[in-house]
């Protein structure tokens, strides 16, 4: 089989053929041509070959100056624009570089400028600048928009973000020659990076505001709440004063009606008692009745006792309220006081003082008053002790007498009276021990070291008031 004659291809573009089968061998110059990409027809490209390499060198040293700035983010924004700067000044070998936003661009983005000068420094004043390198920058920042040629000796690159120009790369190359293509394409990318940067600023300054002000906020409304604390310790304070003076006024009118009454009808009573004793106790000693006159002497003295100790109380009654006794030592004080002029009464308390509600020292300052008229009353007794022992888990309160009473002779008259069948004249007994049950204690008799009655009060702790007790029961 026979092949044709094949015709000769076209001649390309440098003057040899483009359709060389492989056995025909190339001329040296085109395979570097290919290589280098400088196509001549004349033994003079290595220059262009050289331009090319130191071209591309310098468009690699770019690129990794890119990188390297891409990832220096913790430099804050101004070391990254700075960078950027820095790279296209070196890329085309320019003395001055800057970037610069538009005014009315990305408000809150900072620093709105970066300048780099020789020795890729950065100026700290910008009134030294240049005349030249000032009068660009504001011509940048005024909004000049003239890219890609060289213009009055810069070469300029917007900065572009979400479709919109925010500012500009300058630089004002030193090569010498025309830029390419190639280092518009490196300042354009430069460029990006430059705008993403502020971007990233402006973001970040507006979370630092907004941070600063959520903490203003914050520090605002701790400062509301606690003036709100405080305003609302004062509310409860106040509305604590103004109960407890409603109560005081209550109280003090109650004490005051009843004075008036003990006054008024007691009082009366007990004096015409006594004079009606002491005339029939002159008749019994007229008649000589010395059995009777010996009663009606005893009767007179108790209605004279009555008469002060109605005295005593008519006046405790009428003090205000304020210099009323709290605890339970001032109450059991001013009951002693009482029968002090009758008794010798010793008080002694023993542990760590343990506070007591108001309507329990009420119930055992009483307790106590009732022992004191019962020792006054019936045992002849001279000399009482009472003993107040505060424990961890209990408050006993004893009165021991050195008089005549039985504890046997008590504990069966107790008996007596809460089953209503004695007589009435001890119906105090069985108002100490209902108090006492009323607060969760207890009433005992026992005999005294001095010789007589040990009657002891105990009430366990913490108290239990009636108002506890009654919302316990079912």
């Amino acid at each position: 089989m026979t092949r044709a004659p094949s015709s000769p291809s076209p001649p390309d573009a440098l003057g040899a053929p483009s359709g060389r089968s492989d056995d025909v061998p190339r001329e040296p110059a085109d395979e570097i041509s290919r290589l280098t990409g400088v196509r001549t027809g004349k033994n003079s490209y290595y220059p262009a070959f050289v331009r090319s390499s130191t071209r591309m060198q310098r468009t690699v040293r770019a690129m990794d100056r890119i990188s390297s700035v891409v990832v220096r983010t913790v430099e804050g924004p101004r070391g990254v624009l700075e960078e950027v700067v820095r790279a296209a000044a070196g890329h085309l070998e320019a003395p001055w570089g800057l970037l610069a936003l538009g005014d009315d661009q990305l408000r809150g983005a900072r620093p709105r400028f970066v300048v780099v000068g020789p020795g890729g420094r950065s100026p700290d004043d910008a009134a030294r600048l240049p005349a030249y390198v000032m009068a660009e920058l504001t011509a940048i920042r005024a909004g000049e928009r003239a890219f890609g040629a060289v213009s009055t000796g810069w070469l300029r690159s917007p900065m572009n973000l979400e479709g919109r120009q925010i500012g500009v790369l300058s630089v004002r190359p030193g090569l010498g020659e025309d830029p390419e293509p190639e280092d518009l394409a490196v300042l354009r990318i430069l460029a990006n990076q430059a705008s993403v940067s502020l971007h990233t600023s402006e973001q970040y300054q507006a979370g630092v505001t907004l941070h600063r002000r959520a903490q203003r906020l914050n520090r605002a409304a701790e400062l509301q709440a606690r003036d709100l604390a405080v305003r609302t310790a004062e509310l409860q304070a106040a509305e604590k004063q103004l109960v407890a003076a409603t109560q005081r006024e209550i109280v003090g009118s109650e004490r005051h009606r009843i004075a008036r009454e003990l006054h008024d009808s007691v009082t009366q009573y007990v004096l015409s008692a006594g004079m009606a004793v002491e005339v029939a106790r002159g008749d019994a000693v007229d008649r000589s009745l010395d059995s009777m006159a010996e009663q009606l002497s005893r009767a007179k003295v108790f209605t004279q006792t009555a008469v002060e100790q109605l005295r005593t109380a008519i006046y405790a009654l009428d003090q205000p309220p304020e210099e009323a006794a709290a605890s339970l030592e001032e109450l059991i004080g001013l009951v002693v006081a009482h029968h002090r002029p009758a008794l010798d009464v010793r008080v002694v308390a023993e542990g760590a003082v343990s506070e007591i509600p108001a309507a329990a020292s009420q119930d055992l300052a009483r307790s106590v008053g009732e022992s004191l008229f019962n020792v006054a009353a019936h045992a002849r007794a001279t000399r009482v002790n009472v003993r107040l022992r505060y424990r961890p888990e209990a408050l006993t309160v004893s009165v021991s007498d050195d008089g005549s009473g039985d504890p046997t002779t008590l504990r069966r008259m107790l008996r007596l009276e809460q089953r209503s069948v004695g007589d009435g004249r001890h119906r105090g007994l069985v108002n100490m021990d209902d108090r006492l049950r009323s607060i969760g204690g207890t009433l005992a008799f026992r005999r005294s070291r001095l010789g007589g009655v040990r009657i002891v009060l105990r009430v366990p702790l913490p108290v239990q008031t009636r108002a506890t007790s009654s919302a316990g029961a079912p």
